[in-house]
């Protein structure tokens, strides 16, 4: 785990993703296969082990308790969810996540063109230091089908596999060692 604390943490979180629809969740590792805990993460089966803040807007638990844990999530498998994910490095997932705290349409200021341009990157960059140097980083983006690099920031947002029934969804998952973060941005249109 890294030495990241959780005052300074949180509140990266909250300047980089209240304001959209998002979805944040660190839970466990708890099985070898990565992805059966971001299963877990997304049906909200596990707490953050580290007791830090989670980010849930109220109609995803009102969602959930209508009898769709997953929800806003289809329910999924580990394999469907690997099957639908796609590795990216380091680098463009901090640029994935800064580019999930602007909203899918109607966005002014892009991340890329924003005043603010390095501090929400630096958000995005404590969000996911959590995670530690040797953590890896997969994305639902279908700009990740071809390269696991994307410019992220070059480009509007765009969805890829879809995980929920909107019109649109974007998703990375952090994973390391001892914890799985997820993190999702809908278009609920």
């Amino acid at each position: 785990m890294s030495h990241l604390d959780k005052i300074t943490w949180e509140a990266a979180l909250l300047r980089l993703l209240e304001d959209v629809y998002t979805f944040a969740w660190s839970g466990p590792r708890l099985h070898e296969d990565w992805a059966e805990d971001a299963c877990a993460v997304m049906e909200r089966s596990v707490a953050d082990p580290r007791g830090w803040a989670v980010m849930e807007w109220q109609m995803d638990k009102v969602g959930r308790e209508s009898g769709h844990p997953f929800h806003p999530f289809l329910a999924l498998t580990a394999e469907e969810l690997r099957a639908g994910l796609r590795p990216i490095t380091a680098g463009a997932a901090v640029e994935l996540l800064a580019s999930l705290a602007q909203e899918w349409f109607f966005e002014d200021n892009p991340v890329r063109s924003r005043e603010d341009r390095d501090e929400v990157l630096a958000d995005a960059r404590i969000v996911l230091d959590r995670f530690g140097p040797d953590a890896a980083f997969w994305t639902s983006s279908r700009l990740a089908r071809t390269s696991d690099a994307p410019d992220f920031l070059a480009q509007d947002l765009r969805s890829g596999h879809p995980f929920t029934d909107y019109m649109m969804d974007l998703g990375l998952v952090a994973v390391s060692a001892d914890e799985v973060g997820v993190f999702w941005s809908f278009n609920a249109n």
